[in-house]
């Protein structure tokens, strides 16, 4: 292969009313939204997708596009399930947007950075220059994206304010898997969760975690390195997280998906949300004067052995 065809290559194209990048390396590509600075899909050449992206999936501005990693900040899921120190910060009236303030803006291009072993995207979003709607605060994000063998995404917070500022945040990471009834996720064990579905009761993981119904469980103090296995596609998804202390599991199996936007009723077969976090009590409190906080992911895959 030329050494020409082995640079790697950004592209800016519109997928409907969406600002995309697309990025090209000699063994993968990758879809990235402005909006949200949301990465839409992944994929290794010659393997199955990493990221899954609903094929029924709407690229329309003001509304997150179904699948990808969404970026939930500066809360994760329904605010009123958030600490109160993430509540009082938010003005707004009764009509409050799950997963936060920042999917469906326009992030800012910062800089692209291109070399022989891979390329990275930065987006940056400065809610002084767009202030968010009923959240009067001054913060600046960074959201980093570096493709190589891996694919590594770190989200940087910054507050800008002369004010202690309290979020909640997530990397909302969709999973593309070959059947969710045969897949797990493992290095939860012995961890403690919350099961949301019945009444959000406290309990505690014991071994690999399978999937035989609708799953939504908020997992706490969680290791830095979990793994999903994929038999019916015979691989092994590694997930290296830093600066998140928990992990959310979701798929909405059958019932839900008949009531979800932007999704098949059968797609709930191959994907899988495991979402690296910052939620309850582990959220994140950030000093007056620039303080700054940083939650990341590597991901890749492993062949399973004969």
């Amino acid at each position: 292969m030329s050494a020409a065809i082995q640079q790697p290559q950004v592209e800016r194209l519109e997928i409907d009313q969406l600002t995309c990048w697309r990025v090209r390396t000699a063994e993968a590509e990758l879809l990235v939204a402005q909006q949200g600075a949301q990465i839409l899909s992944y994929q290794r050449d010659g393997e199955q997708p990493l990221i899954w992206l609903s094929p029924q999936a709407a690229y329309q501005r003001g509304q997150g596009v179904r699948g990808g990693v969404p970026i939930c900040w500066p809360w994760f899921g329904d605010l009123r399930r958030n600490p109160q120190a993430v509540q009082a910060l938010y003005q707004g009236g009764s009509l409050v947007p799950s997963h936060g303030l920042v999917r469906d803006r326009d992030w800012q291009l910062l800089g692209i950075d291109s070399q022989d072993a891979g390329v990275s995207l930065s987006f940056g979003f400065n809610s002084l220059e767009q202030p968010l709607p009923g959240w009067p605060h001054a913060a600046e994000l960074t959201f980093t994206i570096r493709l190589d063998r891996r694919l590594h995404i770190e989200l940087n917070s910054r507050n800008l304010g002369a004010t202690p500022l309290a979020i909640s945040q997530a990397l909302h990471s969709y999973f593309a898997v070959g059947d969710i009834r045969k897949a797990r996720v493992e290095g939860l064990h012995g961890c403690r969760y919350i099961e949301t579905l019945e009444d959000w009761q406290p309990r505690q993981q014991g071994g690999a975690l399978g999937f035989a119904r609708e799953t939504d469980r908020i997992y706490l103090n969680t290791p830095a390195q979990l793994s999903i296995h994929d038999p019916a596609w015979r691989r092994r998804i590694q997930l290296h997280s830093s600066g998140s202390a928990s992990a959310v599991l979701w798929n909405p199996w059958i019932d839900k998906a008949r009531r979800l936007s932007q999704f098949a009723e059968d797609a709930w077969q191959g994907m899988l949300c495991v979402e690296h976090a910052n939620v309850l009590d582990d959220i994140c409190v950030l000093a007056a004067g620039g303080e700054q906080q940083q939650i990341g992911l590597s991901l890749w895959s492993e062949a399973l052995a004969d």
